[in-house]
């Protein structure tokens, strides 16, 4: 019998649903999307402490925490504490930082763009240079740090 070697590719369907009445009217929606050739997925809970840590990297090649930027396309992560939140800082290859409150409770998504996934996905730049350094650069690293207490978050990348 001969071994299979690797996976098979599939497709990830993301469905965002939104329901929302105020005065008997309907404000919901519902939007969604696919990202096609997924064959590898990571799905775990994270402890983050008080003190900045890098929870994944973006390298050449795949290794413990790190992941091939061109073939990741989506990322999620979940803030499962009920009270405290979490900062998400990523890091590009330029060295650029965005960082993000993600509050109890909440998620954020991120997904990679259609052709390259995470390479050449985001540039950050002081206010009102936007027009002079346009380069989008490849994701590099995304950091956590929990702004009073350890919180647990779920991790989830589709690649």
């Amino acid at each position: 019998m001969a071994r299979k070697i690797g996976f098979s590719s599939s497709t990830l369907t993301v469905k965002l649903t939104e329901s929302l009445t105020i005065d008997g009217r309907d404000y919901g929606g519902v939007s969604g999307w696919t990202h096609s050739s997924i064959s590898n997925v990571t799905r775990r809970l994270e402890t983050i402490t008080t003190t900045e840590a890098t929870i994944l990297s973006f390298g050449a090649a795949i290794g413990a925490g790190t992941y091939i930027a061109a073939n990741v396309k989506y990322m999620r992560f979940t803030n499962l504490d009920d009270t405290n939140y979490v900062t998400l800082t990523f890091t590009n290859d330029d060295n650029d930082e965005v960082a993000i409150k993600l509050d109890a409770g909440q998620s954020i998504i991120w997904n990679g763009s259609n052709s390259g996934g995470m390479a050449d996905v985001f540039n950050a730049v002081t206010a009102g240079d936007a027009a002079s350094d346009t380069a989008l650069n490849d994701m590099k690293t995304v950091q956590a740090d929990a702004n009073t207490a350890n919180c647990d978050i779920e991790i989830y990348i589709a690649s």
